[in-house]
Order: structure tokens, then C-alpha cells, then sequence
């Protein structure tokens, strides 16, 4: 006979329910109390006037269902059952895919969608990740010998400065399981006082790291006892593919991805609402990247899938305007953290772009920046990142990290064209970029605002290293430590601090201080 509870007593899972939410909201309360220290609050700006909208992205022709066997089932040709049955199937598929797609429009209370339990399997990925193409796990190609041996006094004591960051020691990269997926986007949250990571997953679930929180306690043989503090949430329908922060709102992170909008998460109120996303929800234009100048915070720039780069000023709904700058897919894009008037496009039509803002020209869908140039490279280009002193980074599947030079860029004018000996890179670096099926794409990523005021990025390296690179194409370090068993794919720097995170397939991060 079941035992009757008395009134008022609540369950194990629903008490399990509400400690996950008050931990949540712990979390991100910290968080946001700490951040807000270091940007000043605003007033308010004054709305925009409205801009003329291109024409409506091409709709998606509906997917279509499977051919299914009729003999297996047992059915006649031409039955009326087997016709019957096909329709019901064609239906349902049809149904299921759009429903798979489907974004979330409605605004969200951080607690409704939080993840419950945060110790998510780590989907097999590891074994499959030592076959891909090229991989030697744990093969080094950046030794101590390389900084004993360099004679340039300021590198090597940059080097040796690199070399000392160490991979956070209270728990292992493969206990910090960040996202339930394999992670495809990261972010440090700009706040100086402690690390703060963002991660987003191939499913569209967001999770968030503080790297402060206090040590476990340790077992007779030093293993943790505990697990990290995560706060996870469902945000998207689809992948993540970037995070941006606000330079002048401390609470505000912002999110884009493969179910076409763009959404921002407020941490000191604990809610994700659509700011973008195309007028028809049919309408599927999957986000591939985001940014957003650091002088006008309103306004938000992306990319798409199928070639094109809009804006969006988050004041005037209905106010985006879509260019097609390429009749394929632009994988990464970056504005110029200091002239974001500039922006540099990767294509999988193997080209990086220089566009220019400040002209554009042609109606309708011709209409587009200006590009000041262009260079090819053999295979398809990953992505293209502007460092604060003009450089651009791109990877390339022709297994090279090129360094282009655009450092005189702050004196040209408006439509400036740019020779095609100055678009050839200034360096190659030989570097393995042959990710497989099951890696994130390596995507070079500059420090924004260098604290030390010298220009450096990060790559993941595919012998599960994460690669720091000079400006000039020397390697500074070799990121690694106990406990990284998959490729840190997803590299990213902070801001301004010298902290580095990498995320892998499995969800996990490594995070090094």
C-alpha cells in the first residue's frame, strides 16, 4: 500500500527541482553584481529612425520524406492503404522537421528553462577523435627547446610569460561538462575580477562556468568530491553559434544561431528574449556568426549561411538590412575592433573579403558595402578575425593560419582599394585544420583589447593543444595539461586578461589561468 504523505510534504525531485533554481539564480545574481562594477550604467539612447528593408530571404522548400519500402510492409503496389500510407508518413515528416527547427519567439524566464541535473554523458566522442585526419594526440609542435633556444630577449620572455599559463587545477577538463553537446561557441564574459565562460552546444543549450567558485573537497587520493557549479539553459533550437557581450551593459549577453535569431540573455533579471529573427517564423535563415561595435552597442551585425551579412539595430524592429556578399556559405566575420566600419568575411568559396560600411551602393538585392579587396585561398576559409592593430587571422582547410597586415587601415578613405600585393598574407603558418565530422571547424580568435597592448590569438591545435600565435606568426605557447582527452576545438581569449578557455565534442571545457 503507498505510503500517504502528509499535506505540505514535498518530493525528492521537486526539492532536487527548486535547489537547481535557487543555485541558478546564486550564480547568475554573482555574476551579475560582480560585472556590473565594471561598466557604467547609461541612459538610455533615443530611438532610431526606421531603415528601408531589403526584399524577404528566400523561403526553404520543405523537406522531404524518406522512400520507404512497400514490400517490407507487406502492402500492394498502387493499394489505396500504401497511398494512404505514404501521405500519413509524408505528413508527419514534414511536420517533425519543422517542428525540429522551430525557434522559441516568446521571452524566457531563465528558471522555466534551466537544465535539470548537470552531469550530462559525454556521447562517445573521445575514441572517434584520435582517427581524424592527420591528428597525433599528445605530439607536441611547440617544445620548451623552442623557447630556450629563441635569442630575441622580448619574445623569449613573452614566451616564457605564455608558457606559464597553467590548466585550472580544481577540477579536470573532463569533470567541468559545460554543455550537454558538443560546444560550437564560447565567450568570456569581459568582468576582470574572476573568469567567466559561456559555452553553446549543437542543440542550442547554453552553460555558464565561473571559474572563482570554490575548490572541492579532495578524497584520499586528491579526486574531487564534488562537482563544479554549471547554470545551464535551453535558449535556442538549434546550434549556437556565437556570443557577444555588451560594452556598455554588464547584465547583457548576446546569442546567435542556426534557428535564425538572435537573443538576449539579462543576468541581473534572469530572462532570454528575442531582439531578431526574420518576420515569417517559415523563414529559415540560419545564423552563422555575430558582432557588434564596441562604439554603438545598438546596432548588431551577423551573418548567414547562405552567404549574406546583415545589421540590425536592436531599437528599430523591422530595421535589418541583408547584403549578399557571397553566393555561399560565410562561415565567420568580424568587424574591426577599432575601425567597424571594416569587416572581413571567410567563404566557403575559399575567399577572405575586406567590405567597407561607410559605402554602400545598388537597390534591391544587388545592393552591398563596398570591397576594398579580396584573396584566395586553395580550400575553403573558416573564418576571418580583425585584431585591435588592423591585422586579419584566417584558417583555411588548405591547412594554414595566414596573418593578413591591414595596420595603415585607420587612414583610408571610404571605398579605399586595396592593392592585390597588400592582400596577400604577411605570414603562413602550417597548422593542421582538418577537423573531420566530429570536431567544431578551428577558428583563429584575437585578443580584443590586449591589456599588455601586444597582438596575440589562439587556435586549437588538433594533437588536443590550444596554439597562441604573435602577430608576426610566431608561437608563443602550447596550451595543455592532465586531463584533456579530446581536441579544445573552440578557443577563445579574454578581452583583456591573459585567460584562455577551448571547448571539445563532449561538452567539456579546459580553462587556463
Amino acid at each position: 500500500m503507498p505510503v500517504k504523505k502528509e499535506p505540505g510534504e514535498m518530493s525528492a525531485f521537486e526539492r532536487k527541482r527548486l535547489e537547481n533554481i535557487a543555485a541558478n539564480r546564486a550564480i547568475l545574481t554573482d555574476i551579475s553584481a560582480t560585472a556590473k562594477k565594471i561598466i557604467p550604467e547609461k541612459t538610455a539612447p533615443k530611438p532610431a529612425a526606421k531603415r528601408s528593408r531589403r526584399s524577404e530571404p528566400v523561403k526553404r522548400e520543405a523537406v522531404r520524406p524518406t522512400r520507404m519500402s512497400s514490400r517490407l510492409a507487406g502492402l500492394e503496389a498502387d493499394s489505396e492503404t500504401l497511398k494512404r500510407k505514404l501521405q500519413v508518413e509524408a505528413e508527419h515528416q514534414v511536420e517533425t522537421a519543422k517542428a525540429k527547427k522551430l525557434r522559441v519567439t516568446d521571452d524566457l524566464n531563465l528558471n522555466d528553462i534551466a537544465v535539470e541535473g548537470k552531469k550530462w554523458a559525454a556521447g562517445g566522442l573521445n575514441s572517434l577523435q584520435g582517427i581524424v585526419r592527420g591528428a597525433q594526440p599528445g605530439v607536441r609542435t611547440f617544445t620548451e627547446d623552442d623557447i630556450k633556444e629563441t635569442t630575441d630577449k622580448s619574445l623569449k620572455g613573452l614566451r616564457q610569460r605564455m608558457g606559464r599559463l597553467k590548466i585550472y587545477e580544481h577540477w579536470l577538463p573532463n569533470d567541468i561538462k559545460i554543455t550537454p553537446q558538443r560546444i560550437y561557441a564560447l565567450g568570456f564574459h569581459p568582468m576582470e575580477d574572476k573568469p567567466v565562460v559561456f559555452a553553446g552546444d549543437k542543440e542550442g543549450s547554453m552553460g555558464v562556468f565561473d571559474g572563482s567558485q570554490a575548490p572541492p573537497e579532495l578524497d584520499d587520493d586528491d579526486n574531487a568530491t564534488t562537482d563544479p557549479e554549471i547554470s545551464a539553459f535551453k535558449t535556442h533550437s538549434r546550434t549556437i553559434t556565437s556570443f557577444v557581450f555588451s560594452p556598455t551593459d554588464a547584465n547583457a549577453v548576446y546569442t546567435s544561431s542556426y534557428d535564425s535569431s538572435i537573443r538576449k540573455m539579462d543576468l541581473a533579471k534572469g530572462t532570454s528574449i528575442q531582439v531578431f529573427a526574420p518576420s515569417d517564423i517559415a523563414v529559415d535563415m540560419p545564423i552563422s556568426a555575430l558582432d557588434m561595435a564596441h562604439s554603438d552597442p545598438n546596432m548588431l551585425y551577423f551573418s548567414t549561411l547562405d552567404g549574406g551579412v546583415g545589421r540590425y539595430d536592436i531599437r528599430a524592429p523591422g530595421s535589418e538590412e541583408i547584403w549578399t556578399l557571397s553566393e555561399q556559405k560565410i562561415g565567420g566575420f568580424t568587424l574591426h575592433p577599432l575601425q567597424p566600419h571594416l569587416l572581413a568575411t571567410a567563404s566557403l568559396d575559399r575567399s577572405l573579403k575586406i567590405w567597407d560600411l561607410r559605402k554602400i551602393s545598388g537597390k534591391g538585392d544587388l545592393r552591398h558595402p563596398a570591397l576594398l579587396g579580396e584573396h584566395e585561398s586553395r580550400l575553403s576559409v573558416s573564418h576571418a578575425s580583425w585584431s585591435p592593430a588592423g591585422h586579419v587571422a584566417t584558417s583555411s582547410y588548405d591547412d594554414t593560419v595566414k596573418i593578413y597586415d591591414f595596420t595603415d587601415s585607420a587612414s583610408w578613405k571610404p571605398g579605399h582599394d586595396i592593392s592585390a600585393k597588400m592582400m596577400e598574407p604577411k605570414h603562413q603558418i602550417r597548422h593542421n585544420n582538418q577537423t573531420g565530422r566530429w570536431v567544431t571547424i578551428l577558428k583563429p580568435q584575437w585578443q580584443k583589447r590586449p591589456n599588455d597592448g601586444i597582438q596575440k590569438l589562439v587556435i586549437a591545435n588538433m594533437n588536443r593543444f590550444v596554439d597562441v600565435f604573435a602577430s608576426d606568426g610566431s608561437q608563443l605557447a602550447q596550451l595543455d595539461g592532465d586531463g584533456i582527452t579530446a581536441v579544445p576545438a573552440v578557443a577563445h581569449f579574454h578581452p583583456t586578461m591573459d585567460w584562455v578557455a577551448g571547448g571539445n565534442g563532449s561538452g567539456k571545457l579546459c580553462l587556463w589561468q
